[in-house]
């Protein structure tokens, strides 16, 4: 069942759930699901790399406004963005625990024969592409520069 399938069967859930945070997370995942699939140059069905893309920048959105909000001491706005990012990333791969971060990204290194910094870049391009979906590209990029350095 493809992704756009599953978020309006959950939508239905949630909508007779009353569960109003759920509902408005899986409506906005749909929306940019939509979204990406309408857009010009687009084809009719979403690729799975494309879907993950979108729900890790919603995620990384969430987790922002989260962060202002709670240093602006608002955690009743800080709450509901931190729910809204657990409903979407439960349609998220598994993300990679720190060792197996460090596991993938030492194998990917040795793969490059990157030896320095200097070669942080051809690693990051590797990293990202192999990785993406698995882990956030803040946490590949400070483990590349802690095993390069």
């Amino acid at each position: 069942m493809a992704l756009i399938e599953i978020i309006t069967e959950e939508i239905k859930k949630a909508m007779l759930a009353k569960e109003r945070v759920r509902l408005d997370a899986l409506r906005g995942i749909k929306k940019e699901l939509l979204e990406a699939r309408t857009a010009k140059g687009a084809g009719d069905e979403l690729a799975e790399e494309t879907a993950t893309s979108i729900l890790q920048k919603m995620v990384k959105q969430r987790k922002d406004s989260a962060e202002i909000y709670t240093t602006q001491n608002r955690p009743d706005l800080a709450e509901p963005e931190i729910e809204q990012m657990k409903v979407i990333q439960e349609f998220l791969p598994p993300q990679l625990s720190d060792e197996q971060l460090e596991a993938a990204v030492k194998r990917i290194i040795d793969q490059s024969g990157a030896t320095s910094m200097k070669e942080m870049g051809k690693v990051m391009g590797l990293a990202t592409r192999e990785l993406a979906g698995k882990a956030e590209g803040r946490a590949i990029s400070a483990m590349v520069k802690k095993l390069l350095s």
